[in-house]
This record gives structure tokens, C-alpha cells and sequence, in this order.
């Protein structure tokens, strides 16, 4: 019960909510002798934080990660790894009016239905704030993979109407809109500027490339690689939708043009229409993924709702919020597929006599 645990071998549990003490993540499984690279992890929740660029909420925190447990000299020892990340700057006041009224595109009536309670403080558990313990986790995920030459490159492919038309990987973290297209990325950072003038907000696409995952990994019925990455990709609150490789084109395609053509030598794929997955196993080509992330819901136009009465009342809402999600969430996406891959690298192992007999 409660969900809030991910994953069998490398497993984390997150806990802490967007307004209180702290937030933090318990990773169990991770191999002891990985050097854990705490300015690693530092840098990837920066890339994740609040108050990073016009584009984000104007909240400040430092996300600055606390080991409690796990790490002796640098070094994981095997036993469950604890990371607490502190809240310092929450203003908890810009939520009291909401108390008794239920926010569109929120979580809100949900939980209250669920649990009869909410934490009307930013959302508490469904707060996008969340997810910075995603990214902790998700780092140490990435120090693990690098040990396997695997990399993973997220980025914003959409925001608004803007569609990024070059890839260009080293341009991602050189603008705000984290666009491996320049010229589209003046273009979105406008679009966001334009949606915040209106007391709005815009959703987009964010695109996702794995390199260096093997042939062979996933299981082939209930646990596909790619039914993986879908659980983790939906488990963010404001992703809608994934599609793999040429994804929902497939809908207007014959087999002729959809199926990746093999030739000897490598890469052995002709084409990459499958996203690097074919029967929930990876074919050894690059992983290929993206995601539809919804407009941010907190805007300050006034919306019409109803309070926990069912009375119909209207809402506006104040405080400090995103204009445009996909950005921030581009780390984001980068952690949970880090999760799935590592968790699969480690149950992979258990696979084949010849890998257990070579460990």
C-alpha cells in the first residue's frame, strides 16, 4: 500500500512533503564499492531546482543532499542509502485561501477522495517538488550506469507550439529551455514569456536517447523494458503520454515502412522505428522515447471550481509557480529512466549461468 516505493533490485522509497521539513529518498541495492560522487548529485538537483532562470518558479532552495546513511569514505556499503534534502524556502501562506476549495488540474480532489485529508500546502505528496528525490536517486542510478558505458540525454523537443528541428546534444544546458535546437529555444523561451503575460501557462514534449544499453534487457511478458519506462515516465504527475520510437505514427504506417530492416555488422538496424526496443527487450540500438508534459495548473487567472462543500465557487491562484514544466522536468525524466536501467542491469545478472559463473 501507499506507492511510494520504485523498483525490485535497485529499489527506492521517497518520502516528505512540498511544504514540510524535509524531502529524501532510501535507495536499497545499490552495489557497495560504487564511488558515490555527492558534487555529481549536487549538480544534477541543481539542473532540477526552483528559481533557476525565468522560465521556473521563483522559489529558492538549494536542494542541498544530506547523507544519512550508506556511504562510508565515499564508497556505497551496500546497505540502504539515505539521502534528506531540506525545505528552507516555503511559503506556506500563499496556499491558506485554498484550504477549502479544490484547484483545476491539481490533484487536489483526488486525494481528498481518497484519503478524506490533503495537504493543501503546494500539494504536499503530489507536489511537483517531489521529484527533487527522484533526481537524488536517480544520480546515484547514473554513477552506477557510467561504470556500464551507458548515458542518457533528455531534452525539451516541445514547448507550446515551438518544435525543436535540430539535435544538437551539447546545446541542451546552454539555454533556458534546455532545446537541443538554439534557434527553437529563443522561440519556446518567448512562447513561456508570452503564456506568463496572459496569467498562463504551456505544456510540451520532452525527448529522451539512451546510449549504450546491450541487446537482452527486460523481461518478455509483464515486465517489458519499455512497460518499465512507461511505469516511470506516468508516474510523474504531469506526464500524459509516451510513445516509443515512431511511436503513435505507427497508426498510419504498413509493416514495410515500420519494421527496422537488419544488416551484418553494427549497428545492426537499418532504422531505429522500434526505439531500440522489440518485444519488451532491448535490441542493442539507441532507446528512444518521448513524453507529453501538460501546462503547469497553477495559473492566476481566475478559474470556476467548488469548495469541499460542493458548493461552485470561483479560484485564483497566487504564489509562486512555472509558467512552462518541461524544462525542470527534462532531469526529471533523465532519474526515473537512470532507475529502470539500473534496476534491470542488476536483475539481468541473474539471467544467464555464464554471467553469474563470470561475476
Amino acid at each position: 500500500m501507499g506507492g511510494n516505493s520504485f523498483g525490485t533490485n535497485f529499489r527506492i522509497t521517497t518520502f516528505g512533503e512540498s511544504h514540510g521539513a524535509a524531502l529524501g529518498v532510501i535507495i536499497d541495492g545499490v552495489p557497495a564499492g560504487l564511488p558515490i560522487d555527492m558534487d555529481f548529485v549536487q549538480y544534477e538537483l541543481a539542473r532540477r531546482r526552483p528559481g533557476q532562470s525565468a522560465l521556473t518558479t521563483a522559489r529558492q532552495e538549494g536542494d542541498a543532499p544530506e547523507i544519512v546513511s550508506g556511504v562510508l569514505n565515499g564508497v556505497a556499503t551496500g546497505t540502504p542509502l539515505t539521502i534528506i534534502i531540506r525545505n528552507t524556502d516555503q511559503r506556506s501562506r500563499d496556499y491558506s485561501k485554498l484550504e477549502h476549495t479544490f484547484r483545476p488540474g491539481h490533484a487536489d480532489y483526488g486525494y481528498n477522495a481518497k484519503y478524506g485529508i490533503r495537504d493543501v500546502r503546494g500539494g504536499g505528496r503530489s507536489s511537483g517538488r517531489e521529484t527533487a528525490a527522484r533526481v537524488a536517486a536517480g544520480a546515484v542510478a547514473k554513477l552506477f550506469l557510467k561504470t556500464l558505458g551507458i548515458d542518457i540525454c533528455a531534452y525539451a523537443l516541445q514547448i507550446g507550439t515551438v518544435k525543436a528541428e535540430k539535435f544538437i546534444p551539447s546545446e541542451i544546458e546552454e539555454n533556458a529551455a534546455r532545446c537541443p535546437d538554439p534557434d527553437a529555444a529563443e522561440e519556446m523561451i518567448a512562447e513561456v514569456a508570452a503564456a506568463a503575460e496572459r496569467k498562463d501557462s504551456v505544456g510540451g514534449k520532452v525527448g529522451c536517447r539512451i546510449y549504450g544499453v546491450p541487446a537482452g534487457w527486460g523481461e518478455p511478458v509483464f515486465d517489458k523494458l519499455d512497460a518499465l519506462l512507461a511505469h516511470a515516465m506516468l508516474s510523474l504527475g504531469a506526464v500524459k503520454g509516451i510513445e516509443f520510437g515512431a511511436g503513435f505514427d505507427v497508426c498510419s504506417m504498413c509493416a514495410s515502412e515500420n519494421n527496422d530492416p537488419l544488416r551484418p555488422g553494427e549497428p545492426p538496424f537499418v532504422t531505429n522505428h522500434a526505439g531500440g526496443i522489440l518485444g519488451g527487450i532491448s535490441n542493442g540500438d539507441v532507446i528512444e522515447f518521448n513524453i507529453a508534459v501538460k501546462p503547469t495548473p497553477s495559473i492566476s487567472r481566475v478559474q470556476q471550481t467548488v469548495d469541499d462543500q460542493g458548493n461552485a465557487c470561483e479560484i485564483e491562484i497566487t504564489g509562486r509557480h512555472d509558467p512552462c514544466i518541461v524544462p525542470r522536468i527534462v532531469p526529471v525524466v533523465e532519474a526515473m529512466a537512470a532507475l529502470v536501467l539500473a534496476d534491470t542491469a542488476l536483475r539481468q545478472r541473474c539471467v544467464k549461468l555464464d554471467d553469474m559463473c563470470n561475476e
